[in-house]
């Protein structure tokens, strides 16, 4: 993991995949530089938001795999996952207003699949508002079925998660 290194830092910006070659847009694994605008787009997409420290500590656990898209210096959005032995639980995924309806959270759900592979992770898991139609549909369209209801699982407002899960 990146500690703040220049050489490390380069080599992670230099292995980042283009997803759109005209406007430069690519996806790379989360640094800790990053975080500062992570939750700047955390902020304003969810009502109770993951702090600072809160991606600081799940970027330095080995079982944690973070991907932000970028345009340069910009962070545009991100997605996370905690890995348990062959499965991968969606913990977060945004991205920023003004690029929404771009394909980006496909494409970063595209690189935590292909990042998962490597690490053996064969089935994903997460759970989103049930009012949330536009990420529902997005999940299924990458293979994630419907398999149960938490009951009040958010805060702010209070609402049911719907749990899917994506299997091989």
């Amino acid at each position: 993991m990146n500690r703040g290194g220049k050489k490390n830092i380069d080599k992670e910006i230099m292995d980042k995949e283009i997803i759109d070659k005209k406007n430069g847009i690519g996806i790379r694994k989360m640094l800790l530089t990053d975080v500062p605008q992570v939750c700047e787009i955390e902020k304003r997409t969810f009502s109770i938001p993951w702090s600072e420290k809160a991606f600081e500590d799940s970027l330095k656990l080995p079982h944690a795999l973070f991907v932000v898209a970028c345009l340069g210096e910009q962070i545009l959005g991100y997605c996370g996952l905690y890995q348990v032995f062959n499965e991968g639980d969606i913990t977060n995924i945004a991205v920023s207003l003004e690029y929404r309806g771009m394909g980006i959270a496909g494409k970063l759900l595209e690189a935590i699949f292909k990042y998962s592979e490597e690490r053996g992770i064969e089935a994903f898991t997460l759970e989103v508002r049930e009012s949330n139609v536009p990420a529902i549909h997005l999940y299924s369209k990458y293979g994630f079925e419907k398999v149960g209801l938490r009951k009040n699982f958010y805060e702010k407002p209070k609402e049911h998660a719907v749990i899917m899960w994506k299997r091989g």
